[in-house]
């Protein structure tokens, strides 16, 4: 698990293709990895990857096909910058949200404006998340522990003051780029839980009329 608190912003040193999967080899700057051992978890740009392979300022990790497919990994070009955090420990400040590192999808920037010192991006993400993004929820983009401002449908817009601009990859981020997004866990187990026994079976999936069951709709909804 992660907190969504980017320690450091690494680069896309190597990408070497293995039958479908990949090996990335990642610098990680700043990251301090003197008590990193080989099968930790690192979350690079907010997915969760293991550690195959320690070297002097950087670290070796395979990357499935599945991972390439559902995240923008596969897109990268040696030299992107990258968004580093070690796995939390029991002993970590939460300073963001419990984020898994498991990528739900991915999302595009689809405004960038100042906002006086901070600067505010508007966000669109697949129809599919949209349900599980709310008003001053939490989401993890890019691995970054974010707070939602406003949604409108599928998009989204959040604010990034100068410290979180300055530490992370938002800081050059541009109006066209995909991101990593992660939804906030709460919100996928309580989709699975209103289903109940319907979970079990096969095309389960949250309706109107379940909804209405458990009181979250009214006769003028």
């Amino acid at each position: 698990m992660f907190t969504g608190i980017i320690e450091a912003v690494g680069s896309l040193r190597r990408v070497t293709p293995r039958g479908g999967d990949a090996r990335l080899v990642i610098d990680v700057a700043g990251l301090d990895l003197t008590d990193a051992s080989v099968g930790d978890s690192i979350a690079v740009n907010g997915v969760c990857l293991t550690a195959v392979e320690l070297q002097s300022g950087a670290f070796a990790a395979d990357v499935s096909a599945e991972t390439l497919s559902r995240s923008t990994l596969g897109a990268l070009g040696v030299g992107a910058s990258l968004n580093l955090e070690l796995a939390m420990r029991p002993t970590t400040r939460l300073g963001g949200h419990l984020v898994s590192g498991h990528v739900d999808g991915v999302g595009e920037i689809v405004e960038r404006r100042a906002d006086a010192r901070s600067v505010r991006f508007v966000l669109r993400a697949p129809d599919r998340l949209a349900r599980y993004i709310a008003e001053k929820g939490s989401i993890c983009v890019d691995g970054i522990s974010l707070t939602v401002n406003d949604v409108d449908g599928a998009r989204f817009d959040i604010n990034i003051v100068p410290h979180t601009l300055e530490k992370t990859t938002l800081g050059q981020a541009r109006v066209g780029q995909s991101v990593n997004l992660e939804v906030d866990v709460i919100a996928r187990y309580l989709e699975r839980l209103l289903l109940g026994d319907g979970a079990a079976r096969e095309g389960g999936a949250i309706t109107r009329e379940l909804l209405a069951r458990h009181g979250y709709l009214t006769d003028t909804d």
